[in-house]
């Protein structure tokens, strides 16, 4: 049988990780598939540079777009990373001139998935992308494939292990946000700019995709409401273990009566949950099915090894021409599902409030929370202080979020309340 032929686009951590785990695997990845799977070309930003895998039999291409219309390649394997070109421009030609695409590209799938996706069909060409979603977990084939006679109630998890790395560290550690994030920098966990992980958006783009695979629903980022973990300090975080809760940026989407829900935020799960004890870097992702119920994916989220793992799940795919649906279900089947937005989000909250210790404060603050219907189901105030600010810790029963941000506008201009109120929510995954 002819070999499986690859150009790879990008030579950075995972494609230099697929080239190693390609080559170390041949002989097994053969027996799997039948052929081989051959790289014949490469492309990345500089030549010369130094690396830890052989290139020089390979072709270079100073161009990856060029290579994905020229190269002597069956599929593209585009692990350059970014929304817009070259990536975009590499797999819009790979899938014109009849090359099938492997990408790990949650940015550009989650802006132009759709578009991709109807490119594909139409030239009837793979378009995998396993490793845009939570490295080494193969959620795209369970969700696809594993779970296809199901209708999905609910897809959560924990899908940025930087998050979550910093999140335990300073849990663990006893450390500030600032102090864990430095850390993770140094250690190549975070990037010099952060923005990305710790304000929600890398996990909003892998839960967009996780939703469309889950719903049949056109890819919509933009629907996606996302916070992130940068508010969150270690005061909340032992708060939390108290109240027998950990928290975690948890990516949610589940379809409500007002819509397809699709959220990002750092929450208080109950310690019960497997998603509780998924500690450091490592990602999980919890799918609920009609007939399955629930089912735990857990592994790495990112890095060389777990990554390339991905990678090459799909050219095994591609070898063997095992073939489904891009994203669950035809381009043209699937839906365009409105948004729900977090006004109507229902559950229970964390408060946290910094008041100055006098008489009468705590009637000020239950006063609005009784004026917008929101009930106080425990307190907690461990010290008094004449001269410095008191913590005031409040469960708060299942309430609308639109009354609760109306309560916290309103505590947070009164003279006895010092800092922002904090609020964390409370996730009901029952």
């Amino acid at each position: 049988m002819e070999p499986l032929r690859i150009a790879i686009a990008g030579l950075g951590t995972v494609g230099s990780g697929t080239l190693k785990l390609l080559e170390k695997n041949n002989k097994l990845l053969e027996k799997r598939t039948g052929r081989r799977i051959l790289v014949t070309a490469i492309s990345a930003k500089n030549r010369t540079k130094k690396r830890d895998c052989s290139i020089d039999h390979l072709e270079w291409f100073d161009d990856p777009v060029g290579m994905a219309r020229e190269a002597n390649a069956d599929v593209i394997v585009e692990l350059i990373g970014g929304e817009r070109d070259p990536a975009k421009s590499i797999c819009e030609t790979a899938l014109g001139s009849g090359r099938h695409v492997v990408t790990a590209n949650k940015a550009l799938m989650a802006t132009h998935g759709n578009e991709l996706s109807s490119l594909a069909e139409k030239n009837t060409k793979f378009l995998n992308y396993e490793a845009a979603i939570a490295g080494g977990i193969p959620i795209v084939k369970a969700l696809r494939e594993g779970l296809s006679g199901n209708e999905i109630k609910r897809v959560y998890g924990v899908l940025n292990g930087t998050c979550n790395y910093i999140l335990t560290e300073m849990r663990q550690q006893r450390k500030t946000f600032d102090e864990v994030l430095q850390e993770a920098q140094n250690l190549g966990y975070a990037e010099a700019e952060p923005s990305m992980d710790v304000d929600g958006i890398d996990a909003g783009q892998k839960l967009s995709l996780l939703a469309s695979l889950a719903f049949g629903c056109r890819i919509n980022f933009s629907g996606v409401y996302t916070e992130g973990i940068r508010r969150i300090s270690l005061i909340d975080i032992d708060y939390a273990e108290e109240l027998g809760y950990r928290i975690k940026l948890l990516g949610s989407a589940r379809l409500t009566e007002n819509g397809l829900e699709q959220r990002v935020y750092p929450c208080m799960v109950d310690q019960s949950f497997p998603i509780a004890n998924v500690e450091g870097a490592y990602n999980a992702v919890v799918a609920i099915g009609d007939s399955v119920g629930d089912t735990v994916f857990q592994g790495l989220g990112a890095g060389s090894g777990p990554t390339a793992s991905a990678v090459v799940a799909d050219l095994v795919d591609i070898a063997l021409e095992r073939r489904a649906p891009i994203m669950g279900v035809s381009t043209n089947d699937l839906r365009s599902l409105p948004e729900a937005p977090i006004s109507t989000h229902r559950g229970a909250y964390y408060v946290r409030l910094m008041v100055s210790d006098r008489p009468g404060v705590i009637a000020d603050i239950s006063a609005v929370f009784r004026d917008e219907n929101i009930s106080i189901e425990s307190l907690i105030q461990h010290r008094r202080s004449v001269t410095e600010a008191v913590p005031v810790v409040m469960k708060m029963h299942e309430c609308l979020e639109e009354s609760m941000q109306k309560a916290l506008s309103r505590i947070h201009h009164l003279d006895s309340v010092i800092e922002t109120p904090t609020m964390v929510r409370i996730e009901d995954l029952n």
